[in-house]
Order: structure tokens, then sequence, then C-alpha cells
């Protein structure tokens, strides 16, 4: 009997195990966490943008999204560990175009494909770079440093984040639009190159993290790099506004799955990031981050990437001594 009954007890449990993963499975997705790669380290702008949207799309998904900070290679190892992964919609990645177009253009054999390799979800927010100078840069507007910059006898030194970075990029299309030629100074990462800028080592930087040394009076904002006007100070005009016309150097965060993620699943993700990005909460702090919300459809994130990477494709061929 006791025999029997001990057959019978793990046959039970069998097949209740069995029945546990079918009815896991017909639940609607999604039925269990989410985890999120960020392919940069914590902390910076791309994780405190994608941890906020995250939590919004937590609430209306009505299951976690698990951060996991996986940086390394300039986000190709976060990025790359998604190409890998089962599409079905429990592993993605917030990133942004520093790994789909400015790797694209920047890395020789870069080994995953921007478009192909992923399931475009939706953007989430663009948000352009603050030009600042030095104070004593005789310089308070645009037009005024243009003329300045234009002097032969005035040495212009820009700080950057690295070459090929996207501070370079900005640095080199602002060089080539405005007809001057200051001289570009890498350093490894924007706030060294930050502390030269304060010190008069270099006169300008290109930084979205400029604010707090904006707001203290220690740099002197001229403009902002993208189309639209930064949330933080609307009344300071864009570089195009300010004499640039048509400069445009934006960068945006965004949301893909694996390749071949199921299009119930795609549109499911992209109803929540829409969602998500009409809380007022949400838009008051990416908006406090510089950030213009977006929310996009994965056709028109696809367009994003080939049109912004050919762009940059050709300000790469300009740039005196390559990017590579």
């Amino acid at each position: 009997m006791g025999f029997k009954y001990a057959l019978w007890s793990r046959w039970f449990l069998a097949v209740s195990g069995v029945l546990s993963v079918w009815a896991a499975q017909a639940q609607p997705y999604p039925n269990r966490p989410i985890k999120a790669v960020v392919p940069y380290a914590a902390g910076g702008f791309s994780d405190q943008a994608s941890r906020i949207i995250a939590e919004a799309m937590s609430r209306n998904l009505g299951q976690n999204i698990v951060i996991e900070n996986r940086a390394g290679g300039g986000g190709r190892i976060g990025s790359e560990s998604i190409t890998r992964a089962t599409p079905d919609g429990y592993q993605l990645l917030l990133t942004t175009n520093g790994t789909h177009t400015y790797m694209a253009v920047v890395e020789k054999s870069l080994s995953y494909d921007p478009v192909t390799d992923f399931t475009p979800i939706s953007l989430v927010g663009k948000y352009g770079l603050l030009m600042v100078v030095n104070p004593a840069v005789p310089a308070k507007t645009l037009p005024e440093f243009l003329a300045y910059a234009r002097d032969s006898k005035v040495q212009i030194n820009y700080a950057t984040s690295g070459m090929g970075s996207g501070l370079h990029f900005a640095g080199e299309l602002f060089n080539a639009m405005g007809k001057v030629n200051m001289t570009h100074v890498p350093y490894k990462g924007s706030g060294p190159g930050m502390q030269d800028v304060l010190a008069g080592v270099c006169q300008v930087i290109f930084d979205g993290a400029a604010k707090p040394q904006i707001d203290a009076g220690k740099v002197r904002l001229l403009g902002t790099t993208s189309a639209v006007r930064d949330p933080r100070y609307p009344d300071v005009p864009t570089l195009s506004e300010g004499g640039l016309t048509g400069y445009d150097l934006t960068y945006w965060v965004g949301l893909f799955g694996p390749k071949g993620l199921p299009p119930e699943i795609q549109a499911r993700l992209n109803a929540s990031v829409k969602t998500a990005l009409a809380d007022p909460e949400v838009k008051r702090k990416l908006n406090g981050m510089g950030m213009t919300l977006v929310g996009s459809t994965p056709e028109q994130m696809v367009q994003e990437i080939r049109t912004e990477t050919a762009k940059l494709r050709q300000i790469a061929a300009a740039i005196p001594g390559g990017v590579n």
C-alpha cells in the first residue's frame, strides 16, 4: 500500500508540475518579472532614465522590470548579451544610440547589426548636449562666439570624452557648420574634460550633464545640440536657432528585444512604453533630466537608426584623422 501510494504521489506531483507550466504559459504576457539590461554603469544618465521608465512600465504591466547594469565596451557587451537571449519578452535592452548608431560608425567590426539583430520596441525620449564655455570667453551668445572663434589669432580648445565620442562628433559638426577651427582635446570621460574647461585649459565642452556648473555660474550656456530646446532651459535657443541652421545632434534612449520577439509581445511592450510616458510624474522626471519624450512605433525607431547612422558616417568622413 505504501509503495503504491508513493508511486501515485510522484505521478501526481509530476502531472501537477506539467499542468503548472502549461497554466503559466497560457497566462497573458507578462506572467513573471522581466529583466532589462542597461549596457552602461549604474548612476549615469542612461541608467537613471532607464530606471524611471522601467518603474512606470512595471506598474502598467503588473510585473517588475528589473534593471541589470552590464557595462563594458562602450555598451557593446550588454547589447551583445541580448542578441543571444531567448525572444520571449523576459530579457530586454534599454540603451542609447551610442550602441546602435555611434558604435556602428566608430567600431571597425561590430559584432552585431543594430537593426537586424534586435526587435525594435519604442524610442523613449531624446535629449541634446549643452554647449558651454568658460566664463573668460568674451561671448554671451552663439553669434558672438562664432565671430570670436573665427578670429585667426584666437586658440580655442574643446574638451570631449574621447575620440569618436558623441562629444567629439558634436564639436566637429560645429567646426564644419560654423566654419571655425576649434582644437579637439580628448579625455577619458566628460568629467575630466569639464574640469579642464572650468580651469580654463579648454574653453568649450558639449556636455549633457553640465546643468550644475551652468546653474552655479561656473560655465556659460550658449545653446543646445538637439533640434528642440532643452526642457530645463526653454529660453535658450538651440544651436540651429542661434545661427547654425540645421545643426542637430540628438541622443536618445530606446527599448529593444532580442531578434524574433513575437509581434504580440512587441505590441504589448510598445503600448506599455507609451502608457508610462503619459504619466505626468514620468514626464516631470525625464524633462528634469533634459529629455523630450517620444514614444514611437517600431518602424519609426528603425528609420531613426538608419537615418542617424548615415548622418554620422558623413560627419566621421569629414573629421581630420578619422574616428577609429
